[in-house]
């Protein structure tokens, strides 16, 4: 049974709904008495859900409101996943306004403006708001996603205590950093480089120029669910984790939407193995580490970037929705992982001169968005590398093992190549974009590799993150072969409906066949090992990560959850913890500032050049400033501090030192 070819309409950009193309009915203004009591409304619903503790349900009002407005996209979730989009970009640079005026992320102001603007914008186009039905492949997608993320999250879920659950957090070292970020833009109520002094007395240096779409954009959503109270100590920890993961979920519905929309119209059966493909991939390959390792912000990167990649391969027919949504996906990633600005730029770069003819009918609208999108998605580039020498990362050793990387590119790339290459597909505009956005992530990851031989090194850390984009272009791609499988034959005059099951076998059979494949080579089963496993093991991250025995805390989470429990931070008292060797002492104090909120203090009895004792530990009491508290975490640590102040008796000006007790150190 012959593969059916998605039809192309001549003359016309592929988009997500056909029926765009044609001019929808204007609607008069509203009189000035509706207009008033709209915009009253926008600021009274805000204030009622406040008053009555449920600011929770604003954000998804918002993003319904966003939603009713869009034209483009034939379902609601099409819908949904465009607005959501258009928020994400919007809302970091919305940030840059919140964070100085007066309300800072208050709900209510934050809603009250949201809400206006969504508003004028009804009014200006003349748009009354409108959601199209759902359908039952808009549920499969969202339960594929969710599930995704709740298989993810089944190890912190099964954690009986804290103390399991920091040491699940602690195998990545971000984990650390990130809940920092979180936490005092929160504080703080805005972005931390537009007022880089004052953000240096609150959190480490480093972090004050990171790129912090994603911190911003979480902070404010979690202001939503307690109003006036900012998450401390486990609590911070557990917020975090919880965005994280539901930031994962973000990455595998964008991908899902993403291959979606670059198939174009499929028959269910297809739409149906396509998402089971989707999600394998995603939990089968690399990309599970970026929650495990604590990699959020290029989640959320990674989740813009393949909205990018369909919107490029398949635009949008509306012109101004498109150029509004590139718009806000490239100022979201230049806000939240700015490496990933670069090869998205190029992309959207190739899209404006393959469609320059059409373009030239907007002008204005192009110049306008163009404009705004030139200065504001790449400000965080600029204020980190000339503030913060953050170029000078890029060729940072590291990473994980290579391997599993080439796996994934040459055995999935071969595949989604050989399924372009089938006159089905090729045929098509939609897959010749394609090719130019995965040439784009091919030359950025040979780019990336280059930096680090050209500095002495194999390709490594960043080289990683940007092979992360080319397996997502990939799993995009994937699209491709699905249009290739077989579907039920449609009844005609000639062959009226007979036997309408034993027809469809054929078709159902191939399909079933194929996810068994898919599900198998991913190694969404443990026992399988999969075709993308890791370097030292059997396992894919994903299996590694649910099969992690969560009863088995290392010394530095026990170390770190007891010190949070007996010595709650001192305001103007440095705190830092001591451990037999001082790798162990790092990632405690590390993680113990963190949950204390006491990055800036700690910072410079934290960060050196050595791990060797009793030399860091005699660094530590010489730089760190006073009043200084040292939790000792064993006889090793407190026979080494006794030793430093005996050579030196000054040192123990403005010192305390306290034990932690040996049964919580365990």
């Amino acid at each position: 049974m012959r593969a059916q070819a998605t039809l192309e309409m001549p003359g016309v950009p592929e988009g997500t709904d056909s029926r765009d193309r044609g001019s929808t009915p204007a609607h008069r203004r509203p009189g000035a008495g509706l207009l008033l009591a709209v915009l009253l409304a926008c600021w009274l619903v805000p204030l009622a859900a406040y008053a009555v503790q449920v600011a929770w349900l604003l954000p998804p009002l918002i993003l319904l409101g966003t939603a009713s407005l869009l034209r483009s996209g034939r379902s609601l979730l099409d819908r949904l996943v465009l607005a959501l989009a258009l928020l994400a970009g919007l809302t970091c640079a919305a940030g840059l306004i919140f964070t100085v005026w007066p309300w800072g992320l208050h709900p209510v102001p934050v809603t009250g403006l949201t809400l206006t603007v969504l508003a004028l914008a009804a009014v200006l186009s003349r748009r009354v708001p409108r959601l199209p039905r759902p359908r039952w492949s808009d549920l499969v997608s969202l339960a594929a996603a969710a599930l995704a993320a709740g298989y993810l999250a089944t190890p912190y879920l099964r954690a009986t205590g804290f103390g399991q659950r920091l040491n699940l957090a602690m195998i990545g070292e971000d984990n650390a950093r990130h809940p920092a970020l979180f936490d005092e833009i929160g504080r703080l109520g805005g972005y931390l480089f537009v007022d880089p002094d004052t953000s240096r007395h609150h959190i480490f240096s480093g972090l004050v120029h990171y790129p912090q779409g994603w911190h911003f954009t979480t902070a404010l959503l979690d202001g939503f669910q307690t109003p006036g109270e900012v998450p401390a100590g486990p609590a911070l920890m557990n917020h975090y984790l919880f965005w994280s993961l539901a930031t994962f979920a973000m990455l595998v519905l964008a991908l899902i939407w993403a291959a979606h929309h670059v198939a174009g119209p499929l028959h269910p059966l297809r739409r149906l193995v396509l998402v089971i493909a989707v999600t394998a991939l995603a939990l089968g390959t690399e990309l599970p580490r970026l929650l495990v390792a604590g990699y959020p912000s290029e989640t959320f990167g990674l989740s813009l970037a393949a909205l990018v990649v369909a919107l490029v391969a398949r635009p949008l027919h509306r012109l101004r929705e498109q150029l509004l949504l590139i718009g806000a996906l490239l100022i979201g990633i230049g806000f939240s992982y700015y490496l990933f600005l670069i090869p998205t730029g190029a992309m959207v770069l190739c899209w404006l001169v393959a469609d320059r003819r059409r373009l030239r009918a907007r002008p204005g609208t192009v110049a306008v968005i163009g404009g705004v999108t030139a200065v504001v998605a790449p400000l965080t580039a600029v204020i980190g590398v000339l503030f913060a020498g953050q170029t000078e990362a890029l060729a940072a050793p590291g990473g994980a093992p290579l391997g599993e990387i080439y796996n994934t590119v040459v055995g999935l790339g071969a595949l989604v190549l050989a399924a372009i290459l089938a006159r089905t597909n090729l045929g098509e505009t939609t897959w010749r974009r394609y090719l130019g956005v995965l040439s784009v992530a091919v030359l950025f990851s040979a780019a990336m590799a280059a930096v680090n031989l050209l500095n002495g090194n194999p390709p490594a850390y960043y080289f990683g993150k940007s092979a992360h984009l080319l397996v997502l272009v990939l799993v995009v791609g994937t699209a491709a072969l699905v249009r290739l499988l077989p579907v039920p034959a449609p009844s005609t005059d000639a062959e009226p409906r007979r036997r309408p099951i034993t027809a469809a076998l054929p078709a159902v059979a191939t399909a079933v066949l194929v996810t068994i494949a898919v599900v198998l080579g991913t190694g969404l089963f443990g026992w399988t090992g999969g075709y993308f496993h890791r370097s030292a093991t059997n396992f894919t991250w994903t299996t590694a990560w649910v099969q992690r025995d969560r009863t088995a805390i290392t010394r530095s989470a026990a170390v770190t959850a007891a010190a949070a429990r007996a010595y709650p931070a001192i305001p103007g008292t440095v705190t830092l913890v001591v451990d037999g060797h001082g790798e162990q002492s790092y990632r405690e104090s590390v993680f113990l500032s963190a949950l204390q909120s006491t990055t800036a203090q700690t910072e410079p009895g934290i960060y050196f050049s050595t791990f060797a004792e009793p030399a860091r530990t005699a660094e530590v009491l010489r730089r760190t400033p006073r009043p200084l508290r040292l939790i000792i975490a064993g006889p090793a640590a407190q026979q080494a501090v006794d030793g430093i102040l005996t050579a030196d008796p000054s040192l123990r000006e403005g010192l305390t030192v306290v034990p932690l007790k040996p049964a919580t150190a365990r």
